[in-house]
């Protein structure tokens, strides 16, 4: 890779290690890290001279413990086409409430995606804060989709 152009990869990692750190927060993942500000923003800018930097595997482990997703690790398995099944409330735990409930849930996420799309496209641009809700929204049907999965399975066990 030049120092003039990032891949899309590079980008697509940049943007998931910026979102790990705001969700962290600055100042915690500061102290978490033991990194400076100046080092993490390093590690997201998208500036030429930054292109390749990434920060290092054990910072985004001590990172993605303290967040409230693990934001590069979902970055990663989606770049190899993996799909991570993630609770954020429990761990290996089986979700309550069983396959009816979960596809209430989901329509439920689904008119939400709708409405924050039928917002977004009002003014026939979707912004930055606007993709972001989308994109929020959409996790969140994944992790309802996960649920009714690991629901599904349980029945037929």
């Amino acid at each position: 890779m030049s120092e003039l152009e990032m891949t899309a990869s590079a980008s697509y990692l940049k943007r998931h290690t910026e979102a790990l750190v705001k969700d962290v927060g600055l100042e915690a993942a500061c102290t978490l890290s033991r990194k400076s500000k100046a080092t993490l923003g390093r590690y997201y800018s998208d500036a030429p001279e930054h292109a390749e930097r990434f920060m290092p595997i054990n910072v985004v482990a001590e990172l993605e413990a303290a967040a409230s997703y693990p934001h590069v690790t979902g970055a990663l398995a989606e770049l190899r086409g993996i799909t991570l099944s993630y609770e954020s409330n429990s761990r290996n735990s089986p979700t309550n409430g069983g396959v009816n409930s979960d596809v209430i849930a989901l329509s439920q996420r689904f008119a939400q995606l709708m409405a924050e799309y039928n917002q977004s496209i009002e003014d026939g641009v979707i912004s930055l804060n606007e993709s972001k809700r989308l994109l929020s929204e959409t996790l969140a049907i994944q992790e309802v989709l996960m649920n009714m999965k690991l629901n599904l399975e349980r029945e037929v066990q």
